[in-house]
């Protein structure tokens, strides 16, 4: 449905996207993360034809963004992130006025409108001025322009954005009830958002792809490691330096009580064993071990964070 190839856009010498690779199948719902400043915007308005790349092609249902333009506009609803509403009009009667726009056909006119207020539950609020109307509001409002035409795709940029947590729960909701009947990309910096609502995930930091998979795909990124949550008896027992020793640990960290710690060590299979030996044998108190399995949050920070060469291992499974 969407394809991207070694899609690049600079501005003068600053690169904000550069060799961008990936595709969206039909149907999927693909979540777009990354920091602030990653490239998540940039590569939003080029998929839509708001911007031109500086090298590089994007292709919706088959069409080039900017050899059809027009066709590829027929197929995407897209909320950017600060929503393009006009306070001034009230809610149905600018749902009818972005269908014109959008070129809906008459006789389905009435229909997609109501249907995108349906979707969207603005049936409450339907006759209000929209400057009168909550943030939250105001969002579905966005996200109902993106809908009235019935599009293929639908890009969310950034949706949840300034919403308080019952307005973040009602857009996730909302997404997942979308899910299956429209494609869609969701573009956010926000981990939770993207493991309510998304089935696979790329991650772009500085302008470049860094992991593209399913989230269980990507919490195996770190295959070759492991989380071990370790107490001990003896409260802050000096187990950093002794526990590096250990074949196999990575890092050592103390953890929130004065006898937890947090240790990175690599996935073999005898490695929860060689920790307990070693924390009974140098008379440390084993009160408990457990072993822990990385989330998007741990796989996320260490390809944005980390070191490069972190990330290049855990981009390879290393």
């Amino acid at each position: 449905m969407i394809e991207v190839q070694n899609l690049t856009k600079s501005y003068g010498g600053i690169t904000a996207i550069q060799s961008l690779n990936f595709k969206v199948n039909k149907g999927e719902v693909v979540g777009f993360l990354g920091p602030n400043g990653a490239g998540k915007s940039t590569t939003m308005k080029i998929i839509t034809g708001f911007m031109a790349p500086t090298s590089g092609r994007a292709t919706v249902g088959g069409y080039d963004v900017f050899e059809n333009p027009i066709e590829v506009k027929k197929r995407i609803g897209y909320l950017p992130e600060t929503p393009p509403v006009y306070g001034d009009m009230k809610v149905r009667d600018y749902l009818k006025y972005v269908a014109e726009l959008k070129g809906v056909p008459k006789d389905r006119m009435a229909k997609n409108v109501e249907r995108a207020i349906e979707k969207t539950s603005l049936g409450a609020v339907e006759k209000r001025l929209i400057q009168n109307l909550s943030k939250g509001f105001r969002q579905r409002v966005g996200i109902a322009q993106a809908l009235v035409s019935e599009p293929e795709v639908l890009i969310l940029d950034e949706p949840t954005v300034g919403l308080d947590p019952k307005q973040v729960a009602e857009i996730r909701d909302l997404i997942k009830e979308l899910r299956g009947q429209h494609t869609i990309i969701l573009s956010t910096h926000i981990l939770p958002e993207v493991q309510a609502t998304c089935e696979r995930i790329i991650i772009i930091h500085r302008g470049q792809i860094v992991a593209q998979d399913s989230l269980a795909n990507l919490t195996n990124l770190k295959a070759g490691q492991r989380r071990v949550q370790l107490k001990v008896r003896k409260a802050k027992a000096q187990l950093d330096q002794s526990l590096s020793s250990v074949n196999g640990v990575i890092g050592v960290q103390a953890g929130a009580g004065d006898q937890d710690w947090m240790i990175d060590a690599d996935a073999s299979e005898d490695m929860i064993e060689r920790i307990a030996s070693h924390v009974i044998q140098k008379g440390y108190g084993l009160l408990e071990i457990t072993s822990a399995k990385a989330d998007l949050e741990d796989v996320f920070l260490k390809l944005t964070y980390g070191s490069n060469q972190a990330a290049t291992e855990l981009e390879q499974g290393v």
